[in-house]
């Protein structure tokens, strides 16, 4: 007889046993051999206790929980394997698993395994198996022990399921959950509650009091610090408030933090506390915004002057604002009102019509919208608008709500207005004839009768747009303008102005034939359009007639009116004719006409155009050069006229051109006059020359003083005397000249008081070509410059002629008179110095002694002396 299955835990498989543990298997084996307290204990247990035997894997032990576990009685599964019992993938599971644990000797725990039962169905079991050695060592037995875990795994998947619906309730409510340990000062922040402030949510947030509140806005911290202290002493039972906290994304946000204790100490003061924050920024940006909008619409009702009512129809309550009792008349009365009240306040005459019209709109429910009189207690009559809805109200009574506006002024308007439009109709011919009269006037000159540059306009659109209809298939424009119009106007006055251009209207309208179209389309500016006309010679002739009638005296009160005109043709022909291209083409070749003489006619050309273009292109480069300072001083000495010695330079503006020529001004002076740019040019000039002063000085060369040519333009600039200052000049080394020719004999305000501001500063005056122009002896005692400079033009005679020479006399013996220095320019002989210096010239100025040079080359000639030559 076998003896009985030993279990592993003490023995070792080889036949060379320690002691101990052969002891150890004998105690077992007893308890083994012990069958009420085996049995007992296998029966008993809560746990389901099966023993197979190793070889087939049959059962040879059930205890009574496997019987209630599986269904299955131990006297029907002794003998059985589990292939009996259990539906065959858990028995292949079941064997490879009792395989497993005899080949290896161990024991095997099994967290989960799934086992269907007969009558409780599947159940989840935690099973532990291990291998019974007989005494040899080898497997003879499987013990199996499971236990039945299927409820408490429901009960854990249950817990999972009520977390996770939980976690997704408050993930989509969009609340954040924190738990605060008060005695670590630690708090635990949820996913959603870091989301909430920009926070990543893997990030960890440093949780202690002071930081979360250095987080908080600064106008929330105190209350917020009050209200925690408060809870942590236990005087709260929970705490709920709404405060901003900084977001990461550089913004306040509204929190509302709602939180209560779930532990205390012994002394019942909260240790733990559980809550939810909630973001409210959008509540509270709705709040804010109900806020400003019910502020705006009380403030567009006061400045409306629009009163507000209400009222219940069920009870006759009504609710009048401060603005409705004072169209009302009932300011200062403040008792409760009724709808009796408004019904007495109803004028007689429209009380019925008014109360229909409310009962109309109760009844359908629409928009009670009514003009009614009132009868204030103070007798006054006001005209009522009243706009009315109804409602139901949260207490199911019937509402209405409306507005107020005393229309009383308006109403006496629209009156006004209505008697007013009365009248207009009785002279609506009257303003019709006006209105044609004025279309008239809109499209002609109110003084010559001609089609205005308006009406000129509509005909070279109409033209462009009919010129196949019309069979157009040329055009030409003659663009005519006055010459010395000007002077009439100067000299006898607009009213004989005015007679010169309804003259010339009359010329041109009987000159031009009836084919043409004559305009007036400035002060001095008139076009003949020619539809169709093309012939060269034709228009030349016409130009010509236009020229020669106008020419003609025009009396005038008895003055004959003398004007001239010049002309520019332009013709254009064949299938695209653009009119309004010939028009700029008339333009370009009447400015060509005036530039070469006026009294003439030209005719446009490729040639003009380039002219003009190149005028534009030098016009462009001059700005240019101002930005890039490429005009530059060259000095012209000036020497004494006694000993030939030079005391002073002029400054002569030229113009070091990219190309690489310098240009002198007649180059470029007339289209930088037109730019306007002439002022500029002279800062850049003076500005320079006051610098070369300066080193010629400092070298100990002998120039006193640097003059320099300053338009008549600059004088009436408000900015001149500033920008002076800024150069801080040195008195008597600077002279500014000036044209005689643009002297008159009164001066403008502001160019008298720049010329006192020059002088007042140490500046010189000199008046250039002297004898050139009309300055009086008037003009010359107001100005009284330093010096003056006779012209080139009467001294180059000198020499030769005897009455040049007296001329030259008396204009030096003004200068003596008035004390007025005098410079002869132009001198370019030794001879002429010598005539010059006997006739009494003060200085001499010419290419006898040096010709305009550079800086440079000044110095090199004042350290050479060649000025001793002229000097003889």
């Amino acid at each position: 007889m076998k003896k009985k299955a030993e279990l592993p835990t003490a023995h070792n498989r080889s036949s060379r046993r320690r002691e101990p543990e052969t002891k150890a298997a004998d105690k077992w084996g007893a308890f083994l051999r012990a069958p009420t307290l085996l049995s007992l204990v296998i029966e008993n247990i809560p746990a389901m206790v099966a023993v197979k035997e190793a070889n087939e894997l049959r059962f040879v032990l059930f205890n009574r929980t496997a019987e209630e576990l599986i269904g299955v009685s131990r006297h029907a599964a002794l003998g059985k394997s589990d292939f009996d019992l259990f539906p065959k993938g858990e028995a292949e599971f079941f064997i490879a698993r009792d395989r497993d644990v005899l080949a290896s000797g161990q024991p095997l725990t099994i967290p989960e395994e799934q086992i269907t039962t007969s009558q409780r169905g599947v159940r989840i079991l935690r099973t532990t198996k291990m291998p019974v050695f007989d005494a040899t060592g080898r497997p003879q037995y499987l013990l199996a022990m499971s236990e039945d875990i299927t409820e408490h795994k429901r009960a854990e998947a249950a817990l999972m399921a009520s977390e996770r619906r939980w976690a997704f309730a408050l993930e989509s409510a969009g609340q954040g959950v924190w738990e605060a340990d008060i005695l670590n000062n630690t708090v635990y922040y949820s996913p959603t509650w870091k989301r909430m402030r920009g926070i990543d949510v893997n990030e960890d947030v440093d949780s202690s009091l002071e930081a979360w509140l250095s987080r908080v806005h600064p106008e929330d911290r105190e209350h917020i610090r009050q209200t925690i202290a408060k809870q942590n002493s236990g005087e709260l039972s929970r705490n709920a408030f709404e405060y901003r906290e900084w977001h990461r994304e550089g913004r306040y946000i509204w929190i509302s933090s709602n939180g209560a204790p779930d532990a205390w100490d012994a002394e019942g003061r909260p240790i733990r506390m559980i809550g939810l924050d909630t973001d409210i920024t959008q509540r509270k940006e709705q709040e804010q915004n109900l806020r400003d909008v019910t502020q705006r619409l009380e403030i567009a009702l006061r400045a409306s002057c629009v009163g507000v009512f209400e009222g219940n129809l069920e009870t006759g309550e009504l609710l009048w604002d401060d603005r409705v009792r004072e169209i009302f008349g009932r300011s200062a009365d403040r008792s409760a009102l009724t709808s009796s009240d408004w019904e007495r306040a109803l004028d007689p005459e429209d009380a019925s019509e008014t109360l229909a019209a409310l009962s109309e709109a109760k009844t359908s429910q629409k928009t009670f919208r009514h003009r009614y009189r009132i009868i204030r207690p103070d007798g006054c009559t006001r005209t009522i608008a009243a706009d009315a809805e109804f409602f139901r109200h949260a207490d199911g009574s019937q509402r209405f709500i409306g507005t107020n506006t005393d229309i009383t002024e308006e109403v006496e308007l629209q009156n006004s207005l209505l008697r007013a439009n009365e009248l207009a109709e009785a002279r609506n011919a009257e303003l019709e004839a006006a209105r044609a009269r004025l279309e008239k006037q809109s499209l002609h000159d109110a003084l010559t009768g001609l089609p205005n540059r308006r009406y000129l306009d509509e005909i070279l659109e109409d033209l462009a747009k009919r010129r196949q209809e019309n069979n157009i298939q040329g055009l030409s424009i003659l663009h005519i303008d006055l010459d010395r119009f000007k002077q009439i106007n100067d000299t006898l006055g607009h009213s004989a102005g005015d007679a010169v251009l309804q003259r010339v209207a009359r010329i041109l309208l009987d000159t031009s034939g009836l084919g043409a179209f004559v305009a007036r389309v400035g002060g001095d500016e008139f076009v003949i359009v020619c539809p169709n006309q093309t012939d060269a010679q034709k228009l030349s002739k016409l130009a010509d007639q236009v020229i020669h009638a106008i020419q003609r005296p025009i009396p005038y009160e008895g003055h004959s009116c003398r004007i001239g005109a010049s002309i520019g043709v332009a013709v254009e022909a064949g299938a695209l004719i653009d009119p309004r291209r010939v028009l700029i083409n008339g333009d370009m070749a009447l400015y060509h006409a005036k530039e070469r003489g006026r009294n003439r006619h030209e005719f446009f050309s490729k040639s003009i155009q380039e002219e003009l273009e190149s005028t534009k292109r030098i016009a462009d480069e001059i700005l240019q050069a101002i930005e890039r300072c490429e005009f530059v001083p060259y000095y012209q000495p000036v020497v004494d006229a006694q000993t030939f010695e030079p005391v002073g330079v002029e400054a002569l503006v030229r113009w070091r051109h990219p190309s690489g020529e310098l240009l002198t001004p007649n180059r470029f002076l007339r289209i930088a006059q037109d730019l306007n740019v002439l002022a500029a040019i002279d800062g850049l000039i003076l500005s320079q020359a006051i610098s070369d002063l300066d080193e010629w000085q400092v070298a100990g060369l002998p120039i006193q003083s640097v003059s320099t040519n300053v338009s008549f333009g600059r004088l009436s600039d408000e900015n001149l005397v500033p920008s002076l200052r800024k150069l801080n000049i040195k008195p008597g080394t600077v002279s500014f000249e000036f044209l005689e020719s643009i002297f008159l004999d009164e001066f403008e305000d502001r160019v008298a008081w720049n010329i006192d501001a020059i002088k007042e500063m140490g500046i010189g005056i000199d008046v250039d070509d002297f004898g050139t122009g009309h300055t009086s002896f008037v003009s010359l005692l107001r100005l009284m410059p330093r010096r003056f400079k006779i012209d080139r033009q009467l001294v180059s005679p000198v020499a030769s002629s005897d009455a040049q020479r007296q001329l030259v006399g008396s204009i030096v013996d003004i200068g003596r008179t008035l004390g007025i220095k005098v410079v002869a320019e132009g001198v370019e002989t030794v001879e002429q110095a010598s005539v010059l210096r006997e006739i009494g010239c003060d200085f001499l100025q010419g290419y006898a002694f040096g010709k305009p040079m550079p800086a440079a080359k000044l110095v090199e000639w004042l350290r050479s002396a060649a000025w001793r030559l002229a000097a003889g």
